[in-house]
């Protein structure tokens, strides 16, 4: 039984195929090592979501659901895997809370590049939208976030944002604002997206 069973955690995942993912980090890595880098974090987001049976957790997939990896994902953590429709990253984080937010009252995004984010704050995630938070983010020190938490569709924390960049963050919070509802942020995390990121991973690991 699911502690939070109104609740769902999905998990933004592209295929790992050599050469598409983790493309900041090549060099110094190669195709290859990017690929399977891509994929120990993916497994590891997985564990960490799938730990205690928090609630129902969902793989959203890009390009497709068809990859094979995503097949063995699906059997290994007991994941539904769901297809990921929009024509950018805002796009497809909206629709996905669209489709989930008809079925549970409350649903948390995560991407799989954030090797700092443990059980425990998703798990406050989930606590604070019980709660009936609107919103919760866990900021990320690069200026986006690695998480967001709704409870009802916000269309406007999606449409016309500049992905990919150190505004993320804070137009997120001048949005909320402008709404008027309250957007709780979380511990300050940080994802692996730069070489320098890498070498810190590989510290965190020892």
């Amino acid at each position: 039984m699911n502690r939070y069973p109104n609740a769902v955690i999905m998990v933004f995942c592209k295929a790992p195929v050599p050469g598409q993912v983790k493309t900041r980090l090549i060099p110094p890595l190669t195709n290859e090592e990017a690929a399977s880098l891509h994929r120990e974090l993916t497994e590891k987001t997985l564990q960490t979501v799938t730990e205690n049976r928090l609630c129902d957790v969902q793989l959203w997939c890009s390009p497709s659901t068809e990859h094979p990896y995503f097949a063995t994902l699906s059997q290994k953590y007991s994941v539904d895997l769901h297809l990921q429709q929009g024509a950018d990253l805002g796009e497809r984080m909206h629709q996905a809370f669209v489709q989930v937010l008809a079925k549970y009252k409350s649903a948390i995004l995560i991407g799989c590049d954030c090797p700092s984010l443990k059980h425990s704050d998703v798990e406050q995630a989930l606590i604070r939208l019980s709660q009936k938070t609107c919103c919760v983010i866990s900021p990320a020190e690069d200026g986006g976030y690695v998480l967001i938490g709704l409870n009802s569709l916000q269309p406007t924390l999606f449409n016309e944002m500049p992905w990919g960049t150190n505004q993320i963050l804070g137009m997120t919070r001048a949005r909320s604002q402008s709404l008027s509802f309250d957007c709780i942020e979380l511990d300050t995390q940080w994802d692996l997206d730069t070489a320098d990121d890498l070498e810190r991973y590989r510290s965190y690991k020892r």
